[in-house]
């Protein structure tokens, strides 16, 4: 289990891509069970690749809900709030993308 990399939450596994000052990419896995909690970023736009799941991205916004198998993505802009699951509490494997932009995880209410 680890940390992600400035986010108060543990995850089953990290894996660091590549990171400069204006973009990250990793590999996440999440655990049965495990989420990223909602949160959103000032000027970072999160993208998900979905390498195992199937997973969920849920959004607070009119984008809702998105269900991803492996080989589909989507985006979450800054600002919006949202939060990432496996489907029905299962684990997940995703690559995601977050820049371009100083990242930042601001937490929101659940």
């Amino acid at each position: 289990m680890t940390n992600s990399k400035g986010a108060p939450y543990t995850i089953e596994d990290r894996q660091l891509i590549a990171e400069t000052a204006g973009l990250r990419v990793q590999i996440l896995t999440l655990a049965s069970g495990q989420e990223i909690p909602w949160h959103h970023h000032t000027v970072v736009t999160d993208t998900f690749i979905c390498l195992n799941g199937p997973m969920v991205v849920k959004t607070r916004s009119s984008d809702a809900d998105h269900q991803l198998r492996p080989g589909d993505k989507c985006s979450v802009a800054p600002t919006v709030v949202h939060r990432v699951a496996g489907k029905d509490g299962a684990g997940c494997r995703f690559l995601i993308v977050q820049g371009i932009g100083k990242y930042d995880f601001i937490a929101a209410e659940n």
